[in-house]
């Protein structure tokens, strides 16, 4: 009877709080669901990355915060440089396995193009909006005009997929860029790549070099008529500056120095476009000899009316140039009578200064 009622005195030792934990303790606490746990793939509005606390004690399965290769999805492409037209032709076939990025877990997807370094809304293409589809097939050739062999060995082309948003920013899905001098010059080159992360573009870019376009420009010394002759032929993917999306573009030449400010001359307007065909040829009268001395400046303006004209882009070709536009002017000299063309880049660089009309 002793022990019994020892035993019995003992079971009423136990406290309430004991007799409940012991009851209802569901066991070890686990970390409360996140809602983007229950969508993995869907970051629009949540942290680029998953908080470190879950991703130390639960890796995802779904791999959103792994290698993203193998969540962006991949392209398929393919690149060829026209040389003797100076074109870089980029046929955009498809691509798989795009990451969701709308609400009903596909996307809108389309693909533009830059040149690095110089990227600008004038070396910009871009394909048409796929709707609704992760697998889109847009089989379109986007083509660059003006590419010239310096390009190819200094440009990238960065190629980007992004998802069109009518009521907000388009957003990134991913990017691939290939260096042009992989390519071999009218060779077809396919690729397909798993699209990456956006990659910083390198700040050490000259942002006064920015590129506002392309000009063909011909020259040729005319021993018969003692001068040299400058043909305005045309140009390419010129920066838009009008509110419309386009430019009314002309083009000035000058032959510096100028001590008597006779050296300008002008082409037509061409009204609304940014791939405007001029060719317009301008004389200037000088000795064969001097023209090593001299330099052409080359501008192109949008013309306005009622207001002042905005400088589109410029270039210098001479003595004092360097790269595609020193070697122009030199095959000049070295070629007389001969008429030699050559594509250039515009930058919004001003070679000069009194260039207002």
């Amino acid at each position: 009877p002793q022990c019994a009622g020892a035993a019995h005195s003992e079971k009423t030792t136990i406290s309430i709080q004991e007799h409940m934990a012991i009851d209802v303790c569901p066991g070890p606490i686990q970390p409360i669901k996140q809602i983007s746990d229950y969508f993995p793939r869907y970051p629009r509005g949540l942290p680029p990355t998953a908080p470190p606390a879950l991703s130390q004690e639960e890796p995802d399965v779904e791999g959103y915060d792994s290698d993203d290769s193998t969540t962006l999805g991949t392209l398929d492409f393919s690149l060829l440089y026209d040389q003797e037209n100076n074109a870089l032709h980029c046929t955009i076939n498809k691509a798989k396995g795009l990451k969701p990025m709308d609400h009903n877990g596909l996307s809108d997807p389309y693909v533009k193009l830059h040149l690095l370094p110089g990227a600008s809304k004038a070396n910009k293409l871009r394909t048409k909006t796929l709707r609704n589809t992760l697998n889109p097939v847009w089989s379109e050739t986007l083509t660059y005009y003006g590419i010239t062999d310096e390009d190819m060995v200094r440009k990238t082309l960065r190629i980007s997929v992004c998802d069109e948003d009518k009521f907000r920013h388009n957003e990134f899905i991913g990017e691939t860029r290939i260096p042009l001098k992989k390519l071999k010059p009218n060779q077809t080159k396919n690729f397909s790549n798993c699209l990456e992360k956006q990659l910083p573009i390198d700040k050490t870019d000259d942002k006064s070099l920015e590129e506002r376009g392309r000009i063909m420009i011909s020259l040729k010394y005319s021993s018969q008529k003692c001068g040299l002759v400058v043909g305005i032929i045309r140009c390419a993917h010129l920066a838009a500056m009008d509110a419309n999306g386009f430019s009314d573009p002309y083009v000035k030449t000058y032959l510096k120095p100028d001590e008597n400010k006779k050296s300008k001359h002008k082409t037509a307007v061409k009204k609304k476009t940014l791939n405007p065909e001029f060719n317009e040829e301008f004389f200037y009268e000088i000795k064969y000899a001097d023209l090593s001395k001299k330099t052409l400046e080359v501008t192109v303006w949008d013309y306005d009316i009622g207001k002042s004209n905005d400088f589109i882009g410029g270039l210098s070709l001479g003595i004092n140039a360097n790269g595609e536009r020193l070697k122009h002017w030199f095959d000049c000299l070295k070629n007389k009578d001969k008429k030699i063309e050559r594509w250039h880049t515009l930058t919004n660089e001003l070679p000069g200064s009194g260039y207002n009309d």
